[in-house]
């Protein structure tokens, strides 16, 4: 009998996006979304690679996810992103209706919690595991940008 996937399981999926990220010189953060116990998109950040502002993981993870679901809804998916989503990112999972959203490491300087009623209500939210990687991984990127600046 295999064991049920569990959100471990598919944040674990999402750092290995991060680190994808990471080795590209993005800021690291990675996402995959979740349909019925299957990943349907991955995605990590690539706003240097596209130049474009937007490229954000949960923003590529949404628009994959809607293309393999055929649907602009989300409403029976999980995201699971190793950083807490930033307003715009929120705005996206808002108007994909989201089902349930799991992020690790909180963002107290750009995350959506910041402000009230971002995501779609009934949109369930857990501040779950890898916490702890997650925001090592982002600090040791960063602390790598600040030794090539100086």
């Amino acid at each position: 009998m295999l064991a049920q996937k569990d959100d471990e399981y598919f944040m674990k999926q999402a750092f290995a996006e991060a680190m994808k990220a990471f080795d590209e010189g993005e800021v690291p953060v990675g996402a995959v979304v979740v349909s019925q116990g299957q990943i349907i998109a991955r995605a990590h950040n690539q706003t240097q690679l596209l130049d474009d502002v937007t490229a954000h993981a949960e923003m590529i993870g949404v628009t994959t996810a809607t293309s393999n679901v055929g649907y602009k809804y989300l409403n029976n998916c999980t995201l699971y992103v190793t950083l807490e989503p930033c307003v715009m990112c929120a705005g996206a999972l808002f108007w994909s209706k989201l089902g349930k959203l799991v992020y690790a490491a909180s963002d107290e300087k750009q995350g959506y919690t910041r402000y009230d009623d971002l995501l779609h209500p009934k949109t369930k939210v857990v501040q779950g595991p890898m916490a702890e990687e997650s925001r090592r991984l982002l600090q040791a990127f960063f602390q790598s940008k600040r030794k090539k600046s100086s």
